[in-house]
């Protein structure tokens, strides 16, 4: 028994050393779930288009996107719920500049791809004209140099008519079996899997990946913390790139299986669905957003992502390893702005 007024000795070292190697085995753990049920939604995903008879990049848009942008969402109603603006706007546009430069950036360093036609004619237009959109009702301090910027429900409700836009034009190509200029071979391929086996893939696939990625960013979060790693640099990179590691992982692994409407379909409509209901949808049910934290810089490197990617998609219809350097070294840059700024 310790008496009063003796120093306790310090914790042993092993005792420390014990969670921080529990984090280390789970967020390895998570990675392995992450990359193998990403495996399977891919393969899910790539029958289900071809069962409908549709181009994967259709189900890429829909499906694989809305679903690899749970996270955002998620994040986006918690963070508005506990009073956090910066969050709930930070989620969103982080997430569609890492999922441009970083994402694509990086997935096309090792396997260089092909853009759909139909993508750079009318998705990536819709998607620059969201993104546009998104900047005039946001900056309400282009008009008023005092006032704050927010989003307001009325501004919730314009970017889920810009959604329902998108929505009614993906359903006209599902229902006239996929677009006729898409050079996709989905609908002639032979799928691998029936419907019901295809939507179970699907749905255990998806929950796998929202599994993994959430073990890796809560255990890595821990393991930092306890290095001693500070919270802006925790939140900058790890919480920053882990909400987009099911957009990360499920491009990867679509563009190594030669699946590149997935590939692309899955970043572009995720892009869209983080600006019309990640942002759209916490500030119609719950209320305004206002905040300061922003500048024009954020937004205008959103803007120059998606200008980027149209570009170089629109010259030979592909994505090259020297592309794809430019766009990392663009996301390398953002860095280094949001540190300096």
């Amino acid at each position: 028994m310790q008496r009063r007024g003796e120093l306790r000795s310090p914790v042993p070292p092993k005792r420390k050393l014990k969670p921080m190697i529990i984090n280390t085995l789970l967020a390895l753990f998570g990675f392995i779930v992450l990359i193998k049920c990403a495996d399977f939604f891919v393969d899910g995903a790539v029958s289900f288009a071809r069962n409908l008879k549709i181009p994967s990049a259709v189900i890429g848009l829909t499906i694989v996107s809305f679903g690899t942008s749970a996270p955002e969402l998620a994040i986006a109603f918690r963070s508005h719920l506990s009073g956090n603006p910066d969050m709930v706007i930070g989620g969103a546009v982080g997430s569609n500049i890492a999922n441009i430069l970083l994402i694509l950036g990086t997935t096309a360093l090792f396997y260089p791809f092909k853009i759909d036609s139909a993508i750079i004619k009318k998705e990536l237009p819709l998607l620059f004209l969201i993104t546009v959109a998104f900047a005039v009702i946001f900056f309400d301090n282009i008009f008023d140099v005092q006032a704050v910027n927010t989003l307001t429900r009325a501004d919730g409700v314009v970017l889920l008519l810009f959604f329902s836009i998108f929505g009614y034009y993906m359903a006209r190509i599902i229902s006239n079996g996929g677009d006729k200029n898409s050079v996709d071979k989905a609908a002639s391929d032979k799928p691998r899997f029936k419907v019901p086996m295809s939507v179970i893939m699907l749905v255990l696939g998806l929950g796998g990946v929202i599994l993994g990625s959430e073990l890796v960013v809560s255990n890595v979060t821990a393991l930092a913390e306890k290095i001693g790693i500070s919270q802006k640099i925790i939140s900058v990179t790890v919480i920053a790139i882990g909400t987009s590691l099911p957009e990360l992982v499920t491009t990867f692994v679509a563009a190594k299986k030669g699946e590149t409407g997935i590939a692309v379909g899955n970043i572009i409509g995720s892009n869209i669905f983080n600006i019309c209901i990640v942002l759209g949808l916490p500030v119609l049910i719950l209320g305004d957003v206002a905040t300061a934290a922003f500048s024009y810089v954020d937004v205008a490197f959103m803007l120059f992502a998606v200008l980027l990617l149209w570009v170089f998609s629109a010259t030979e219809k592909k994505i090259r390893r020297s592309e794809a350097a430019v766009l990392l070294a663009a996301y390398c840059g953002y860095g280094v702005v949001m540190f300096v700024t």
